[in-house]
């Protein structure tokens, strides 16, 4: 394998499935097989996971509730995303902590640091939720600084699309795909990655980032393995 720790984001939005809302049973079944497979190859694993399919706390902003009450409520939407990927993964053997940043001690441990490196050294799945447990951050970047402070050796970014495209290639079939682009170009071309805040930690810290399908059965393993999937972005 070629990186022994992996910090492994996921949108809400990809657990919708091919549903418009919630969570899709079989998309999240699929996730934890996946995850099972690179799990077994020895590949320590950490997860943050957005809540965009439950709650957005931008929509709710623009159409006037106080952004930070609606921040708050997208952390919690993180957890109820976070709990059915970790039923998920445990359903298949293999041991899960489910770490918050703000403290519900009925469900989850509070995020310590030591504590998340110690779980992965004992070849548990962490996942943390609830984001930096600050408003105006995004779960983007609450990967990014988990990332950094565990010292995974790089950010994946499981999305719908195969990598980062000059457009949406959804909506401009001319679109071309990077298979690799720099920190500055990605600010210079103004592209949609993560966001600038996420983006800035990982090249402050050299934490470099993947984007792919992870809708493609079997693109996690070989990302694992180090098969040039998706888009690198580094340097």
């Amino acid at each position: 394998m070629k990186y022994k720790r992996i910090l492994l984001k996921l949108s809400g939005e990809s657990l919708m499935g091919e549903k418009q809302y919630g969570i899709d049973g079989e998309r999240v079944a699929q996730y934890a097989n996946d995850i099972k497979e690179v799990h077994a190859k020895g590949v320590q694993i950490a997860i943050v996971i957005g809540g965009g399919n439950i709650f957005r706390g931008l929509s709710a902003e623009k159409s006037g509730m106080d952004r930070v009450q609606a921040d708050y409520m997208g952390m919690l939407a993180t957890v109820i995303n976070s709990m059915a990927l970790q039923d998920a993964i445990e359903k298949l053997g293999i041991r899960t902590r489910l770490m918050t940043a703000i403290k519900m001690e009925q469900i989850c441990e509070p995020f310590i640091r030591r504590r998340a490196v110690r779980h992965l050294e004992k070849e548990r799945i962490v996942i943390f939720g609830a984001g930096t447990g600050n408003p105006y951050f995004t779960t983007d970047t609450a990967a990014s600084l988990r990332a950094i402070e565990i010292n995974a050796d790089v950010v994946l970014k499981g999305t719908r699309v195969d990598g980062i495209y000059t457009a949406d290639p959804e909506k401009d079939s001319s679109a071309t795909r990077f298979d690799e682009i720099s920190f500055q170009e990605v600010y210079d071309k103004g592209l949609s990655v993560m966001d600038m805040t996420a983006i800035t930690l990982c090249q402050e810290n050299n934490l470099p980032i993947i984007v792919f399908d992870m809708n493609k059965k079997g693109n996690f393993m070989k990302l694992a393995d180090g098969d040039s999937i998706g888009t690198l972005v580094k340097g």
